[in-house]
């Protein structure tokens, strides 16, 4: 019962294999009162349900979404203590061949929604707190065709030194994630393909892609007891001291987007 008493809100949830909803899962189980939200909000009641908790529509691209559910959180439990923004989307591309609109659509999502959940969430905390949110291993290995992917997620990384040096006098955390390669529900169908999760593997030096589960400790250890702030945090079996898999030593992907599973 690490985060017994605590509010905690966790956006990007709607997946059922994914991230958040580990995530929002791990911290119920710890005492948490969790409000979850993402654009579906259809999926989130079971998530509610499981964890006791609210679902709520919210798409982290709006920045008085984001603010609404910051307000949803203290006005429903009298307070926010622990906020985790695992959104995201995926976009692949090369600098010469990505159309800008693409570029301006992944900014949005993986770095602006960023910025507007930073602010809000903090805005929000009166008693200090934890805020978390997902960047990537592309944010610091370059991979191929996921440019615009990762310099926006650099530029969370980025965001979440300049937020933490601002909000640490105030008692809140601010840190990132960065996954390496993810078993989740997005990413399916990359590991469908023969051959592929052993490509990855073999740079893993723990022998093995991440589960959401392993993102869920991670996030409760940010949330919950760590003395850590301004912390860009590769949780990615050790991935991050090693490469990941150039092209010709992947299977083929055909049609299959190799960001899904960044």
């Amino acid at each position: 019962m690490l985060l017994k008493n605590k509010v905690a809100v966790v956006l990007g949830a709607s997946a059922e294999a994914g991230c958040g909803w580990a995530i929002a899962r791990r911290f119920a189980a710890e005492g948490a009162k969790v409000i979850v939200g993402a654009r579906r909000k259809e999926p989130l009641k079971k998530l509610a349900e499981i964890t006791n908790g609210t679902a709520v529509a919210c798409d982290v691209t709006k920045e008085d979404q984001v603010a609404a559910v910051a307000k949803l959180a203290v006005n429903t439990y009298g307070r926010l203590d622990i906020a985790c923004n695992a959104a995201g989307l995926a976009s692949g591309g090369t600098i010469k061949n990505t159309p800008t609109e693409v570029v301006v659509q992944s900014m949005d999502t993986n770095f602006y929604a960023n910025l507007y959940f930073i602010r809000h969430m903090a805005e929000a905390m009166d008693r200090g707190g934890s805020i978390i949110v997902f960047s990537s291993i592309a944010a610091t290995h370059v991979l191929e065709h996921v440019y615009s992917y990762g310099v926006a997620k650099a530029a969370t990384d980025c965001l979440v030194q300049y937020a933490a040096n601002e909000f640490g006098p105030h008692g809140i955390k601010v840190n990132s994630i960065l996954p390496g390669a993810i078993r989740t529900e997005m990413s399916s169908a990359m590991w469908a393909v023969q051959g592929m999760e052993e490509a990855w593997s073999k740079e893993v030096p723990l022998g093995r892609i991440g589960t959401p589960d392993d993102f869920a400790d991670a996030a409760l250890w940010l949330a919950g007891p760590s003395f850590v702030t301004g912390l860009n945090l590769h949780v990615s079996g050790g991935n991050q001291v090693t490469f990941c898999p150039r092209a010709e030593a992947r299977p083929a992907m055909e049609a299959v987007d190799p960001t899904n599973g960044l």
